[in-house]
């Protein structure tokens, strides 16, 4: 018995799942900021070529 009652226990397992909601949302606008800067870059390579 880990002594917590199932109302801790229940709004443990809720601040762990806005925790990883955040984290995921996080992750999300990194990925699509380096999408964005990978294909400006490419953008202007191919725009200084001729």
């Amino acid at each position: 018995m880990s002594g917590r009652t199932p109302e801790t226990a229940e709004s443990a397992a809720a601040i762990a799942a806005r925790r990883r909601r955040g984290r995921n949302w996080a992750l999300l606008a990194v990925l699509i900021g380096l999408s964005v800067l990978f294909y400006a870059m490419t953008l202007v390579k191919l725009g200084h070529r001729g």
